[in-house]
């Protein structure tokens, strides 16, 4: 019988185990990258998660203890949090497989969770509750003692949602050090916990500007990031178009830049050459305001339709230049829908070589597009167009 099974027969023994979860696996191209054991009337249902897919499993409950030791040992795992009732039971293990458990009571307001609530607790989020993050606190979503104020979840779980998708590509670029451009920064704080994220989680040297045309917001940006004592986070006044970057560039980051300011920042982008673009369009009425089409009117006859599809194939548009330019691209939903149907962010990844026919089926596809609806598109005329 392993050390684990021991640990959790004796929680067992005094406890009912509500729920556990499995995290931090030992190597970043591990398949499983957590497990979450819940209870289901007299059993437990395993959920292996990968990065795209979950599979199932159940065990009864006699069997639990030493399926949670041959899961550890064999996926290659180094933290579990096991809930009962009042406490949570914390295991972790060093890379030279020592194991310590600790022991925490959970607070009086901690028992009594909504499912949202509580699933956001468990959740083993990048940014969790706990940590001082101190632009979180000034942004109202953590209190001054690192708690989540309610009220604030959802934008909690949008901010670790932008981190995970940003995770999954600094993992696999494997590298110390980041130059980064945020286009219309504005005075959000997502760039001050980017670099949070990089240079306290991440362990990366990162050189941030953040660019916007309020010459107030930089000032007050500005301020900020030498309060928090964020040496190499700046804020520059300057517009999109036409910026000339102080380094090479690495990543670039554009959020809710409006309409074909969004287009200017991905030209940008290609123009450098980073090996990073990570973007969240917004406003898109370029198309919505050029197409028209008289076999496919039906898309075009109601103005909500019109709207939407506009914006989709705005966003397909720049997906497919990006793959035509040389990246591998991805259209990921970033907010829930139900929170707001601008939920698309465009992940586009610099490839070591893109394979001819790549770029002549993505560029084929956009002329084929904007023939059918007799439009032109800003990326397009700039990449493209510019170069005939």
């Amino acid at each position: 019988m392993g050390i684990i099974t021991e640990e959790v027969k004796k929680i067992l023994d005094g406890a009912a185990i509500e729920r556990a979860i499995i995290s931090k696996p030992s190597a970043k191209s591990s398949e499983y990258k957590k497990i979450d054991i819940q209870g289901k009337a007299g059993s437990f249902q395993i959920a292996k998660y990968t990065q795209k897919q979950v599979f199932h499993e159940n065990v009864k409950i006699q069997e639990l203890p030493e399926r949670i030791e041959q899961l550890i040992s064999e996926l290659g795992f180094r933290q579990m949090s096991i809930w009962t009732a009042q406490h949570e039971h914390i295991f972790l293990l060093s890379k030279k497989g020592e194991l310590s458990v600790k022991k925490r009571a959970l607070k009086e307001d901690e028992h009594v969770q909504s499912n949202t609530q509580e699933h956001n607790r468990q959740k083993n989020y990048i940014i969790s509750e706990g940590q001082q993050v101190a632009p979180l606190v000034d942004m109202g979503v953590f209190t001054k003692d690192g708690k989540v104020v309610k009220s604030m979840y959802d934008k909690f779980r949008q901010i670790n949602r932008f981190l995970e998708i940003l995770d999954d590509e600094i993992d696999s670029a494997g590298t110390n050090q980041l130059n980064v451009i945020d286009f219309g920064c504005g005075k959000s704080y997502l760039t001050f916990v980017v670099y949070y994220y990089l240079t306290e989680i991440k362990g990366i040297k990162a050189n941030i500007i953040g660019l916007d045309l309020k010459a107030d917001v930089i000032k007050k940006c500005n301020q900020a990031a030498a309060q928090y004592g964020y040496d190499n986070l700046h804020f520059e006044l300057g517009d999109i178009n036409g910026y000339k970057a102080p380094f090479d560039v690495d990543m670039v980051i554009t959020l809710h830049a409006c309409d074909t300011a969004t287009d200017y920042a991905l030209y940008n982008a290609v123009c450098w050459n980073a090996k990073m673009i990570f973007s969240v369009p917004c406003c898109q009425h370029e198309l919505n305001k050029k197409i028209s089409t008289d076999d496919l009117s039906i898309l075009t006859r109601y103005g909500i339709i019109k709207e939407r599809f506009a914006a989709l194939a705005t966003d397909a548009i720049r997906g497919n230049l990006l793959e035509y330019a040389g990246y591998k691209t991805q259209l990921l939903e970033f907010i829930d829908f139900a929170h707001t149907p601008k939920n698309i962010l465009i992940r586009a990844i610099r490839r070591g070589a893109t394979p001819k026919s790549t770029s002549e089926k993505a560029l084929r596809e956009v002329d084929n597009l904007m023939k059918e609806f007799n439009t032109d598109q800003t990326l397009y005329n700039l990449l493209v167009k510019e170069k005939e």
